[in-house]
């Protein structure tokens, strides 16, 4: 991706330095919607363990990380961290991610305007370890994702070694997509999807719920590629492999791929993002068509 010396986004909102450090081990909430939560306590093995058997039972385990992360406060096996410097190389990707959010906001001004309607911009969390939100800690074990209630993105740099050392899914596009994957979420609440969605998760069974979950995460992969396309065509910055590393990014943290390595078996009914043909070809979807009309996840439901 053709990004150096381009403009960077001013809605980038740098935590590292009040930051401390975590677990860095993910549980495969990989690109969440709407909030999530983590937690950064040092030594805490044994609450990851009870989150992943969560998660692989298709539970929810950042509400376990949640309670648990406020335990911060009380100053339990935490680590503060103080004069914190960022290294030459997390400033070049913290860097990265603010050109990635500036082409966001320049592709989504347009798409609104085209539909008369007015983009507000999210604000980006850089953090490092584990920081706070309205929708919880958030955490470098649960990975990035969008809170509704402030309308911020919360990334964790280390995420990107995550997807690379983890799931053999590195490149600076398919860190784009994730970025783009969140930003994604945020179109959704502007366009009043989020909420009308969760509002119906909360009145549904677990079963139904984590459906309507999967379709909120297939849209939000479909905004990815429509911003792939749109922002090709404004910017020519896309390289030769760079879809692939997205659709590789997006196949790669399937629901079944996930839980079968995990477990050696997948549990459908437990889903709640995708499976890795869904999500990659959603994302293809967008990026081929480039038309948000083309992406009711939810078929009229």
């Amino acid at each position: 991706m053709k990004w150096q010396g381009r403009r960077m986004s001013e809605n980038v909102e740098d935590r590292r330095s009040q930051s401390s450090g975590g677990s860095g081990v993910n549980l495969g909430g990989l690109f969440g919607g709407g909030g999530g939560s983590g937690c950064g306590l040092k030594g805490g093995l044994g609450v990851l363990v009870i989150a992943l058997v969560i998660w692989l039972l298709g539970g929810n385990p950042m509400q376990v990380l949640s309670l648990l992360g406020d335990m911060g406060d009380l100053g339990v096996g935490t680590e503060t961290t103080t004069g914190y410097t960022a290294p030459a190389a997390d400033d070049q990707w913290a860097q990265f991610v603010e050109v990635v959010l500036a082409d966001t906001e320049d592709v989504w001004s347009a798409v609104f305007k085209e539909n008369g309607l007015t983009y507000r911009k999210p604000t980006l969390v850089l953090y490092s370890g584990y920081t706070s939100s309205p929708c919880g800690t958030a955490s470098n074990s649960t990975g990035p994702f969008y809170c509704s209630a402030d309308e911020k993105i919360y990334v964790d740099l280390s995420f990107f070694d995550e997807m690379q050392k983890q799931f053999n899914a590195g490149g600076d596009f398919a860190y784009a997509y994730v970025i783009a994957h969140e930003v994604g979420h945020h179109v959704q609440k502007l366009f009043g999807t989020l909420e009308k969605v969760n509002n119906t998760r909360a009145r549904s069974n677990e079963k139904r719920s984590n459906q309507l979950s999967v379709l909120l995460e297939l849209q939000a992969d479909f905004y990815a590629g429509v911003w792939a396309n749109r922002t090709e065509q404004m910017f020519q910055s896309l390289e030769e492999g760079d879809i692939d590393e997205a659709l590789n990014a997006a196949s790669a943290i399937g629901d079944d791929r996930l839980q079968e390595q995990a477990q050696g078996y997948s549990v459908p009914d437990s889903f709640t993002h995708g499976t890795s043909k869904q999500r990659h070809d959603w994302f293809y979807k967008g990026y081929r068509t480039g038309d948000i009309k083309q992406g009711d996840t939810f078929g009229g439901i």
